[in-house]
């Protein structure tokens, strides 16, 4: 709880939750077999909802049970100085490689409640609350991530143009449950954008000229958190652009497709007060629930059966994931690509590098004509 509330001030909202979620199960691993344990369920929900939140609610808003729970926690809990102890560390290592059900955790998960075991450690160290690194003499490898794009997921121009319209066809023509979200979609596979990007870009930071190229100058996301983790008790958290310094812009060219359907949409539904582009029918921020619960069924109706089954662009970030790889496969530059995308180059071609349909062909035909100048 110390290190937490030295961490929360520091951390974005969504980093507030996932390490929420770490230090419940590090807890967990760490409570002896004592007398009168709660449920597993009463568990987390006392220490998810009530001990690793700051601020903390008051000790008079706490349920009677959810008091009862961490008050068995405290008493049950190792000492701190166990973890010097490697079979000790050796279990709470292992258990953050599993879910609560028991099976075996994605490789993301277990890395991200890793570190932040990793980070607690350290901090404790640095406190003098522990004499010496506990993880230091312990050989544990981290679980590998995947940090490549499935070639599988990425769509075609066609493809992508048949989901797009798909999805104004989802939910009834008056409330326009899919039409609003039409933008929303184009501006993840023409401009690139991430969802959270999207979702934030606001009318005066768009050049939608009638014919020809636009641009929308980036400076500000709305990741979706949950209330519990913000600041201002909303869901979402009003952020700078992914890995840039706050205040920092990226512009962003939008071919004229796009630049029609943008202005389409706001010729139909308007702006919110804020001046967003895209709003639910209440005018407020498009959660992710939202679009996803739109872009299932357009999947189905834009896909034949084969590919409905596939993972071609199952999430609706694969569109981001499509609009990069078409982009290298036509040959822009890849300085260029990074930095609409807002990637750094190494990042770009180490994470799309099985998307590059066709360039071991082209590069084969390119040695081949070289060797034959010479024969």
């Amino acid at each position: 709880m110390e290190y937490l509330d030295m961490r929360w001030p520091l951390i974005a909202a969504k980093t507030r939750g996932e390490t929420n979620e770490a230090l419940c199960a590090i807890t967990q691993a760490m409570l002896r077999d004592v007398r009168g344990r709660p449920g597993d369920q009463l568990l987390r929900r006392a220490m998810s909802g009530w001990a690793f939140v700051v601020p903390r609610p008051e000790p008079a808003a706490v349920p009677a049970d959810v008091r009862q729970a961490l008050g068995w926690v405290a008493g049950a809990s190792r000492p701190l100085a166990d973890l010097l102890d490697p079979a000790v560390m050796r279990a709470v290592l292992a258990a953050l490689r599993l879910k609560q059900d028991g099976a075996v955790a994605a490789a993301e998960t277990q890395r991200r409640k890793h570190k932040v075991l990793v980070h607690a450690v350290h901090y404790a160290v640095e406190q003098r609350k522990l004499e010496a690194d506990p993880l230091a003499p312990i050989q544990w490898r981290v679980a590998e991530t995947v940090d490549q794009v499935d070639p599988r997921v990425v769509a075609n121009p066609a493809q992508a143009r048949a989901l797009l319209s798909a999805v104004s066809y989802i939910g009834c023509f008056n409330r326009a449950r899919g039409r609003r979200l039409v933008g929303l979609f184009a501006g993840m596979y023409y401009a690139g954008l991430r969802p959270a990007e999207a979702v934030a870009v606001c009318r005066e930071d768009c050049l939608l000229p009638g014919h020809g190229w636009g641009e929308v100058i980036l400076h500000r996301t709305l990741p979706q958190a949950g209330a519990r983790w913000t600041d201002t008790g909303r869901v979402h958290d009003e952020r700078g652009l992914k890995n840039r310094p706050a205040g920092d812009t990226r512009p962003v060219p939008l071919p004229p497709e796009l630049v029609r359907l943008w202005r389409q949409s706001i010729d139909t539904f308007g702006i919110a007060d804020d001046g967003r582009l895209f709003f639910n029918e209440r005018g407020g921020i498009v959660a992710a629930g939202t679009y996803s619960r739109v872009w299932r069924p357009a999947r189905l109706l834009a896909l034949p059966p084969d590919l409905v089954q596939s993972p071609l662009a199952a999430r609706p970030y694969d569109l981001r994931h499509s609009a990069l790889s078409t982009w290298l496969n036509a040959g822009v530059d890849p300085t260029e690509v990074a930095q609409r995308a807002g990637n750094s180059v190494e990042v770009l071609m180490n994470r799309y590098a099985k998307c590059l349909y066709g360039r071991t062909a082209i590069s084969n035909q390119r040695i081949e004509n070289l060797l034959s100048e010479y024969a």
